[in-house]
């Protein structure tokens, strides 16, 4: 017998998993996506320390479909320098609202501007509001029906706490109402 033994090749075979026949994979079961959501990129990853390391991928942020008039309103809050605006889907979780739009006034007669820029913003794309209000109160409320916009004076706002009492709710970015 010679001294060099004859090297023979192994096949690497994966053996199969319990209740399937061997070379199939499993594959993830489907997940239900509300058909009314569209998809916009979060804020992109960071970039990879080293040169040799590849980067994460990027981080999808599913948004639900924004009507027409809350765009309108909150772009009408944004003319009119409205502080810390916030907008809440609150669809799956309450049957008042489908959206929840909170911004802040620097003073009565600023919140009294933002409730009239409201008010025309939805009379010009068709939606009827109603709007509730108390001299000096440091908060007012426009209702229209599927939104309900919130506008507080800074220390009227913190006293509430409305975004923490909804805090399930998923926070749409306003640049992203803006853009659109």
């Amino acid at each position: 017998m010679s001294a060099l033994k004859k090297k023979t090749k192994k096949t690497s075979a994966k053996p199969a998993a319990k209740g399937r026949p061997a070379g199939k994979s499993a594959k993830p079961a489907a997940r239900s996506v509300r058909p009314a959501r569209r998809v916009i990129p979060a804020i992109p990853a960071l970039k990879a320390k080293s040169r040799g390391e590849k980067s994460a991928a990027k981080p999808m942020v599913v948004m639900p479909k924004i009507p027409a008039h809350l765009i309108a309103a909150v772009r009408a809050l944004d003319d009119k320098k409205a502080v810390e605006i916030r907008v809440l889907e609150m669809g799956q979780i309450s049957s008042i609202a489908d959206f929840l739009v909170i911004a802040t006034g620097t003073s009565e007669p600023h919140l009294r501007a933002l409730r009239i820029a409201l008010e025309h913003a939805l009379d010009d794309v068709g939606v009827t509001s109603r709007s509730e209000s108390q001299r000096d109160s440091g908060w007012t409320v426009v209702d229209a029906f599927d939104v309900l916009f919130h506008v507080f004076r800074d220390d009227i706002r913190k006293s509430y706490a409305l975004e923490a009492l909804w805090k399930d709710g998923l926070d749409i970015p306003v640049s992203a109402i803006l853009k659109a």
